[in-house]
């Protein structure tokens, strides 16, 4: 008997100590409009007016971190941010989506998150739980921003466009 109330004791000890969540919003967006050739294109015209807009649309969401993968398309879609408030754009591996959540759940702050057509939707997924999943984008799909809201006591996904802003 005492055994077991020491292991309750204990185990209530470790969940308590746990880390919480800090309350933060992730805005998971795809890059902005590409040139259509290249293997690794720029934006287009229409995606150089997009990502500026991305940037006023976020400039004021006190945004602590952003990442992006290691292609001009996206790094070019995050960078009117990353001027406009003072901070550097952090890569990450579009295929290791796991150190990704981790690392976006163990930051302090607000966080910017730019992806893929085939990436976006996946990492928007994984704060989901188990209501309905997000398809992949559609390759004209440029609009979509995923906010994340992470919090003590879960999270929730909206995929807003930019006109809702």
């Amino acid at each position: 008997m005492k055994s077991i109330f020491t292991l309750l004791i204990f185990s209530f000890l470790l969940l308590a100590c746990s880390p919480k969540q800090e309350p933060k919003t992730v805005y998971i967006v795809r890059h902005a409009e590409k040139i259509l050739e290249g293997d690794d294109p720029g934006l287009s015209v229409a995606g150089t007016a997009r990502s500026k807009k991305l940037a006023q649309i976020l400039e004021q969401k006190e945004i602590q971190h952003i990442f992006s993968t290691n292609t001009i398309r996206t790094k070019t879609t995050a960078q009117p941010l990353a001027d406009a408030i003072g901070l550097t754009i952090e890569i990450y591996d579009a295929k290791n989506h796991d150190d990704l959540v981790r690392e976006l759940r163990e930051r302090t702050g607000n966080i910017l998150v730019v992806g893929h057509s085939n990436t976006v939707n996946h990492l928007a997924n994984y704060f989901v739980g188990s209501g309905e999943k997000y398809p992949e984008l559609q390759d004209i799909e440029y609009d979509f921003i995923f906010e994340v809201s992470l919090k003590e006591d879960g999270s929730t996904v909206e995929r807003k466009v930019f006109k809702d802003y």
